[in-house]
């Protein structure tokens, strides 16, 4: 490909054969916004070019812009582009940047598991579940019916676990998780043979 100007517009000019075509940027799939940069730069590239001979800073500014936008657009197709330069007339070959190559991550190690912190968590947990579950019902038990100890046993139940199903994968509270439903499990075997 190669970036031209032809009179206020950009074309791209591809091989055809001996002689070139051109091509307008907004019939190729480069993008609106990029066949849109194309077609100002050459409308500033050709005013700059009637304009007086003194203006160097606007020449570079051209040059630099076009330079910009052949590598956006050499970028874009995925081949080199050769921008014929308004300014110095010099053609430059801009590459398209090469690809990085996929780097693999390695391997995530993972964190030895606590288990001397983790069981000891989870012992203590179990233990205040079922201290908790069994001072309930045995008090109620006790106190009024064991059916109502039963009901109350499983409204408990019901309320905690939810929060124990919603805990069980967060690794900082799966330990706290494990025990709390290990000393429901216990502690319905308290409260049956509480209530029976």
């Amino acid at each position: 490909m190669e970036l031209r100007i032809r009179g206020d517009r950009a074309v791209l000019a591809r091989p055809g054969g001996a002689d070139l075509q051109e091509v307008d940027p907004g019939r190729l799939a480069i993008g609106a916004d990029l066949a849109q940069a194309l077609h100002e730069w050459a409308r500033v590239a050709s005013a700059v070019a009637r304009a007086e001979p003194g203006m160097d800073a606007a020449h570079v500014v051209v040059t630099q812009r076009g330079r910009q936008l052949a590598a956006r657009l050499s970028t874009v197709l995925g081949t080199p582009v050769r921008f014929a330069d308004p300014v110095t007339g010099a053609e430059i070959v801009v590459e398209p940047p090469l690809r990085p190559p996929m780097v693999r991550r390695p391997p995530r190690r993972r964190e030895p598991t606590p288990w001397f912190t983790g069981l000891t968590v989870s012992l203590f947990s179990a233990v205040v579940v079922v201290v908790g579950m069994l001072a309930l019902a045995g008090t109620l038990a006790r106190e009024t019916n064991g059916w109502l100890a039963t009901i109350a046993a499983l409204v408990v139940t019901g309320g905690v676990a939810p929060s124990l199903w919603l805990g069980r994968r967060v690794l900082i509270l799966r330990w706290a998780v494990f025990g709390a439903a290990g000393g429901l499990v216990l502690a319905w075997v308290g409260v049956l043979a509480t209530v029976l």
